[in-house]
This record gives C-alpha cells, structure tokens and sequence, in this order.
C-alpha cells in the first residue's frame, strides 16, 4: 500500500502549494494521505478536495515541533478531529506562530553582527498566511547571494546550535502528544534517527508511551529496508505502531523527489486499523 503521512508545503517549509502536493501524491498512487506542515493544518482541505474524488483516505494533521530536555522532538499528530480539542491545540499553534515570527526577526539580527544584512520586513510579509521558519531565511540568503543553496545555509549559518540560529520554546512531547489526543489524533515520533541514536530513541519512547505517544515513524523517505527493519524491531519491543512517510519538501530535501512511501501490506493493516481508516 502506498501511504504518504509526512510531507510539507508552502504553508510552511515545503516547496509546492498544498494542492500541487496532493496533485503529486495522486499521480504516485497514494491511498492513504496526510499533509504534516510544521504546526499548522490549515492545507487540509485543500488536499482533500484533489485525493478524495480518487478514492483515498484523507486524514487532518501536522508535524508539531516538542522537546524532550535539551532536544528537539518532532511529533506527526494523524486525524485531528474539529471540536474544542482542536480549538485549544489551535490556539497554541497561533502562539507557536507569533514565536516562530519574532525568532526570524532574532535570526536575521544574528546575521547582521556576522555582517549580513537581509530585509526583515520584507520576511516577514513573504510568511503571511504560513508558518515562518528557517527555511524561509535559508531562501533568503540564497536569494542575496550569500549562499548557493539552502542546505549550505543551515549547514554555516542556521543549523541547530549554529552562528544564527535562535532557539525556539517549544512543547515538552507529553504537552503536544496530551494536546493531539484531545483533538482526536494519533501520535507518531517522526524521523528517529534524528534524535541522535537508538537508545535516545528507546528511553523517548518509553517514557512517552504512557502519554499517548503510540506511533513511530519506521518507514521514511531516506531509510533503506535494513534501516526501516531497526525501527520496526524497535516498535514491537515497545508495542508501537510503524508509520510512514517521505518528509517530501521539494528544494529542502532534494534527496525526496516525490511524495508517498511503500508499506508491506501487514504494516499497512495494522496502520489502518490504529487510524481507524479502511485498508485499501
């Protein structure tokens, strides 16, 4: 079964519009769809309206940005249902975006004492409507010619820890994971392997089932099937659910050149069946 449940757009770090996406994800064959910008779901409806008519299951969702101490964590958040739930997980990701707007203003003020100068304004204008992040700064300097392209800018410049980037507040991952929940979702733990190593992994997972945290991202885009195979080992040990996805973004993740993600059709049944959706 072909699945796609982490992927970006415009409305925050992806490099297509949330329709163009989708237009992709039914050329690719997708049959299970969730469009996971970072903290926002507003494409929604605008993938549904394009996968529907083709017969696959659209779910609401997001890529929601935690932590978990001194790390950064990110939690894909499936099937967000409207109610009070996800009018509470909204309102704090409207603070998240108020927050998100002030650390490129920080950013850009950073690359000013490195001798680099960027349109902050202008910045800011080109986020409206979308989540703000990095990214948009990393164009930006390619754009001004300070960069070639917008790895090189995280790799000198923006990087976690690097000569410009600014910490971001973010939820613990039993805020975010509790916030989810209440809004009707399922909980995935995405890209693993960024957490640094397996073990880091392991004790995140524990300490976070008892939360809601019932997923993990065993099947991604850059994973090979002796990768994906560690993961899987790792989620039956915890009585996890392996999900999957390409994290497709276009220009920021060239290795990815289109979204959906292959899963073996057991894998797919039991993800279905956790997402309460038909298999196809």
């Amino acid at each position: 079964m072909r699945v796609e449940l982490h992927c970006h757009s415009t409305l925050s770090d992806g490099s297509f519009a949330a329709e163009d996406v989708a237009r992709m994800a039914v050329r690719t064959g997708v049959r299970l769809f969730c469009l996971t910008d970072h903290d926002t779901c507003a494409g929604f409806e605008r993938t549904r309206e394009i996968l529907e008519p083709t017969g696959a299951t659209v779910l609401r969702g997001l890529e929601l940005s935690c932590r978990e101490g001194d790390r950064n964590v990110h939690v894909l958040l499936y099937g967000l249902t409207e109610g009070p739930g996800l009018d509470r997980l909204q309102s704090r990701l409207d603070r998240i975006h108020g927050e998100r707007s002030e650390r490129l203003v920080a950013i850009c003020a950073r690359l000013r004492r490195l001798g680099i100068t960027l349109d902050t304004d202008a910045l800011l204008s080109r986020t409206h409507g979308r989540t703000p992040g990095r990214p948009d700064v990393a164009r930006a300097l390619v754009a001004a010619g300070v960069c070639k392209t917008p790895q090189e800018a995280f790799t000198r410049f923006l990087r976690d820890g690097g000569p410009a980037d600014v910490p971001l507040e973010r939820l613990t991952v039993a805020e975010g994971v509790g916030l989810g929940l209440d809004a009707g979702a399922r909980a995935s733990l995405a890209h693993p392997h960024t957490l640094g190593d397996f073990a880091t992994a392991r004790v995140l997972l524990r300490a976070n089932r008892e939360h809601g945290l019932l997923g993990i991202e065993a099947y991604y885009g850059s994973y090979a099937r002796a990768e994906s195979q560690r993961w899987e080992r790792l989620a039956h040990e915890l009585d996890l659910v392996p999900t999957g996805g390409s994290d497709f973004h276009g220009e920021m993740n060239p290795a990815v050149t289109q979204p959906g993600i292959g899963l073996p059709a057991p894998v797919a049944a039991r993800l279905c069946a956790w997402l309460g959706v038909a298999a196809a």
